[in-house]
């Protein structure tokens, strides 16, 4: 489907719509849970990238109501979102196992030893 890699920041909202739709605020937390603290998404970046993965067919708008006088959109994944992160996760699988081949290669050489 693509060529290039996704930023962590759409890897992670992709990552955390994957298993059921959230609103904006569940998407925040659950991103900032799966990213271990490293990653804070500004509510700014986040609705900027949601409207941009909406364009791209890889998010949809799950369902909309109004809560305390806003509108809470609740958002999920598409199967083309589904395919997309699917393929993004096989990449990363494949450089980790790469990663740790080169790792155990060079944990054979004697200490010091450069190839």
């Amino acid at each position: 489907m693509t060529d290039h890699q996704l930023r962590e920041p759409t890897r992670l909202v992709l990552t955390v719509l994957a298993d059921a739709p959230r609103h904006g605020y569940a998407i925040i937390q659950e991103v900032l849970a799966v990213s271990g603290g490293r990653t804070r998404l500004s509510t700014g970046t986040l609705y900027t990238a949601l409207d941009r993965l909406l364009h791209q067919g890889l998010v949809g708008i799950e369902s909309e109501e109004v809560v305390g006088g806003r509108l809470r959109r609740t958002y999920s994944l598409t199967s083309q979102g589904q395919n997309l992160l699917a393929e993004e996760t096989e990449r990363l699988r494949r450089a980790v196992a790469e990663a740790d081949r080169r790792l155990a290669v060079a944990r054979l050489r004697p200490n010091g030893a450069t190839a």
